[in-house]
């Protein structure tokens, strides 16, 4: 049995000014009409119900998560009292998790923000990744490259088996001649983020590889039992070490598996990378706005307004009620930068 765990805490900062603190990228409808949270929802219930969907957030949108998964169990939401990473993200769900299903059940790690074109075969893929859990393994999915991009991380394969491939190695973000590399050699793939693996499996994985956030997963442990799920455990969780779990567990653990997949997957880092996935005319623009365009192109726009665009090309313009945003495209991941001089400036009705 598999139950699913969507990550859906994050602020997506490279998405402002469309993003917000009150409003984040996963809960934004712009890759289709529903929001990206229900359309990874609407994904998985070809292989997995919704009574076994759960979703980690912070406290801060568990409203907003009721709010656009209204079918899925209101107890199935996964509350983090501080943001943390993705290490802390996982322990606190596999131990929700192991309350209420086996040890030998499957828990499916995955974000709440990526597109995938090909359902079927993201279904497809999850057979290999189930087996390989159940033989012990640490499971993840490397998407076949498709491009030398430098914005990922990779994974290299190694040694062929029924599953997939044993994995040798994860590898940082690369610059562009070791990305050509990469993708001239065969075995390297991009890190999705999502993983598979038995609830036991990985609760043992933090005993031995991280034996803090274990220690610490005790005490929330205790709590929970005594106070429930709905108790404040922020006292705790606050303490847990800030790291990826790719870092604090792949990077360190024995038996690992990457299922090779193919299914047209992008996670939709910026405005850049949603261009990239998005319809366009004949001169390569995306417009989301009443719009007339002279000379231009491979531009984003995304506005309310009308937009008139002479002239210009690989721009990004992104207009709300309060904001004005314009970037070239190869800038376009600096947003961050935006957010966090606002932040210094304390200009909250921004952000």
């Amino acid at each position: 049995m598999i139950s699913a765990v969507i990550m859906a805490g994050g602020a997506g900062k490279r998405f402002w000014p469309l993003s917000r603190q009150s409003k984040p990228k996963q809960f934004l409808s712009i890759t289709s009409e529903m929001s990206m949270i229900q359309v990874t929802v609407e994904r998985l219930l070809d292989r997995i119900d919704i009574e076994n969907i759960h979703v980690v957030t912070a406290e801060s949108q568990c409203s907003l998560v009721e709010e656009h998964l209204p079918d899925m169990p209101k107890e199935n939401i996964i509350a983090e009292p501080v943001g943390m990473n993705t290490a802390p993200a996982v322990a606190l769900s596999a131990l929700f998790l192991s309350k209420k299903y086996k040890p030998e059940d499957k828990m499916f790690i995955l974000a709440a923000d990526h597109v995938i074109c090909d359902v079927e075969k993201f279904i497809d893929s999850l057979v290999p990744a189930e087996e390989a859990s159940d033989d012990g393994n640490l499971v993840t999915f490397g998407v076949k490259p498709v491009y030398p991009a430098t914005g990922y991380g990779y994974i290299e394969g190694g040694e062929n088996v029924k599953y997939g491939n044993v994995v040798n190695n994860f590898k940082e973000k690369p610059d562009i001649k070791t990305a050509e590399y990469f993708l001239k050699s065969g075995n390297y793939y991009w890190n999705s983020g999502m993983f598979m693996w038995c609830i036991g499996t990985i609760l043992s994985a933090y005993k031995q590889y991280l034996p803090k956030v274990y220690k610490l997963m005790d005490e929330i442990s205790e709590r929970w039992d005594k106070d429930g799920f709905n108790t404040d455990i922020s006292d705790i969780y606050s303490r847990m070490p800030k790291i990826p779990v790719d870092v604090g567990i792949m990077e360190q653990a024995d038996k690992r598996i990457v299922v090779p997949v193919d299914y047209g997957w992008s996670d939709i880092g910026g405005w850049k990378a949603l261009h990239e996935v998005s319809e366009k005319d004949e001169n390569g623009n995306t417009v989301k706005a009443p719009c007339e365009i002279i000379d231009s192109s491979n531009c984003y726009v995304y506005s309310e307004k009308f937009v008139a665009l002479i002239g210009v090309n690989d721009l990004v313009v992104v207009e709300t009620p309060d904001v004005l945003m314009i970037t070239e495209k190869e800038s376009s991941e600096r947003v961050k930068e935006i957010v966090t001089s606002l932040e210094s400036k304390k200009l909250h009705d921004y952000l």
